[in-house]
């Protein structure tokens, strides 16, 4: 993976998640110069908080035909096989490669350092895997995967990272030179430094976003403040395609408690036996599909959803009594830590939980190689839609898009990309960012009672069961609230928190327009109106 013949390339990467470590570490090891801009703590984002792992085909039980039909299965037949099929079967070289980078997976009880590496790693299994094939690290997987490869990129002389710098908006040539049918090449990124206060061009041959889902646009969510769903919005409004945003995982256990922030529970601790039960003791999932518990997350998470409208319960439990306490405790410490934290012990009393908002199955379309479709812009992580999730994640298949992407965009970018020294200047200056008449805020509760309204609206309207009705009263109020957030945008001295709303403006809009096209039930979209699935009509992305 050697780019062109000249100049350096210079590549700004968007996010430093699995998807975007990866990535720059990818780049940086071929030669170019890479800055990673990430917007609050550089170890802040979805992959520290991933508990369950990454599924890749591991042991001489599965298949990579296995985990490919599971997958289309979860996907309610909106994969793209062709990427399902790539993922699946270039997941173990990207794994070995994280544990060569020093992720320390779980290894089994007894496991010697030079025994089969099939049967070394201790597998899970979560909802709608026919097979063990989830590598952990105990419940913190994602943590010890960002650990990992920040101790990498923090040491890399081509590396510069960047935090608590937020990126405003793409520059393409379209926005620069004012050809407006078009947006032609993206050139880099106008960025904040929250610190100073000042706003700076960052030019790039190769821009990435790797800025992860937008799960803040609900009022309930798994996922953590830094995600706004900023490059899915960045990349719509500098002319790239975005579809499929109308898919919205919203994980069936979280943590139901007064002082939690809506702590994860994972779904290993069903792969491990754990039934959902409602406040009777009953076991309602069999009602639902044949699975249970195990069932997928869409289904599982609409269980939920109907049992506590049927009986007015606030909650569910998750009865973890067919776990021994000594599994709870040394395959699930941090999940037992958190529970005991808030009085509740889940070796002796069931957890109560409830649905939140977790994934982004949707996102900025790319093909194979992670390409937009703007020229020199690559969407890798959440933010991107690949075509592995379709219409409903499989769980911990997110992991391994991640790593998967990023190999692909750099390889791609770097062999595609012209860097000849001999050619005019690229990527040509950008100019400096004019404030215009912008003034600094009065006050921050505008922004706050947006964002409120915002996150409420899509909870009550746009949630895990829709109707028109909704989704049109959603639409009638976020276009209200689009004029008022406009016009306080561009009047206004920017801070984080306001490109954050104007952000969430626009990702809450993509996802009810993408909710209101698709007249079907398919996936982690399911209306009372279109109760069915349609494959005639709606087998077929959702694109904007």
């Amino acid at each position: 993976m050697v780019a062109r013949t000249g100049r350096t390339p210079q590549v700004l990467i968007l996010g430093t998640g699995i998807a975007g470590l990866s990535a720059a570490l990818k780049f940086a090891d071929s030669g170019a110069e890479v800055t990673l801009i990430c917007k609050a703590d550089r170890a802040e984002g979805a992959t520290r908080y991933a508990q369950g792992g990454i599924a890749s085909v591991w042991s001489k039980q599965d298949s990579f035909e296995a985990h490919q039909r599971d997958t289309l299965d979860a996907g309610a037949g909106l994969c793209d096989e062709r990427i399902v099929e790539l993922c699946v079967r270039e997941g173990p070289d990207r794994v070995r490669e994280l544990i060569d980078l020093g992720v320390k997976f779980t290894r089994r009880a007894g496991a010697e350092r030079g025994a089969d590496p099939a049967e070394v790693f201790d597998l899970h299994r979560e909802g709608g895997h026919g097979q063990r094939r989830i590598l952990h690290a105990d419940d913190l997987t994602g943590w010890e995967i960002e650990r990992a490869l920040l101790e990498k990129t923090g040491v890399h002389p081509r590396i510069r990272l960047l935090e608590r710098h937020v990126a405003i908006d793409l520059v393409t040539e379209g926005k620069l030179f004012r050809r407006w049918r078009k947006p032609g090449r993206c050139l880099g990124a106008y960025v904040l430094d929250e610190t100073s206060g000042k706003i700076s061009a960052f030019a790039a041959d190769i821009t990435v976003i790797a800025t992860g889902g937008a799960g803040k646009v609900y009022l309930y969510t798994s996922n953590p403040d830094t995600a706004t769903g900023d490059g899915i919005a960045m990349a719509h409004r500098a002319g790239a395609r975005v579809g499929n945003l109308e898919f919205v995982q919203f994980h069936p256990t979280c943590l139901y408690h007064p002082g939690a922030r809506t702590f994860l529970i994972s779904e290993a601790l069903r792969g491990e036996g754990a039934v959902l039960r409602n406040l009777k003791g009953e076991a309602f999932l069999e009602r639902h599909h044949p699975m249970g518990s195990l069932a997928p997350r869409d289904i599982v998470a609409r269980a939920i959803d109907f049992e506590m409208k049927r009986t007015g319960d606030r909650h569910v439990l998750l009865d973890c009594s067919p776990i021994s306490p000594e599994d709870m405790r040394t395959k699930f410490p941090n999940i037992l830590e958190a529970c005991l934290k808030f009085g509740i012990d889940p070796t002796h009393q069931p957890i109560p939980v409830v649905p939140a908002a977790h994934y982004t199955c949707g996102g900025v379309l790319v093909d194979e190689n992670a390409r937009t479709t703007i020229d020199g812009l690559y969407a890798i992580g959440e933010a991107a839609c690949t075509g592995l999730h379709g219409a409903n994640r499989l769980a911990s298949n997110s992991l391994l898009e991640g790593v998967v992407f990023a190999h692909r965009a750099a390889h791609h970018a770097l062999r595609e990309t012209p860097f000849d020294a001999s050619l005019a200047q690229v990527p040509p200056p950008l100019p400096e960012w004019d404030h215009g008449q912008a003034v600094a805020p009065e006050e921050g509760i505008d922004i706050a009672a947006n964002w409120l309204e915002i996150r409420s609206l899509m909870w009550n309207y746009v949630g895990i069961v829709r109707t028109n009705r909704r989704l049109e009263r959603a639409k009638r109020r976020l276009d209200l609230l689009r004029a008022e957030i406009h016009a306080y945008y561009w009047n206004t001295l920017l801070s984080r928190d306001l490109i954050e709303l104007r952000n969430l403006l626009e990702v809450a809009d993509l996802i009810v327009t993408c909710a209101l096209g698709r007249k079907e039930s398919r996936g982690l979209h399911h209306t009372l109106d279109h109760p069915e699935r349609d494959d005639v009509h709606f087998r077929r992305n959702t694109v904007i």
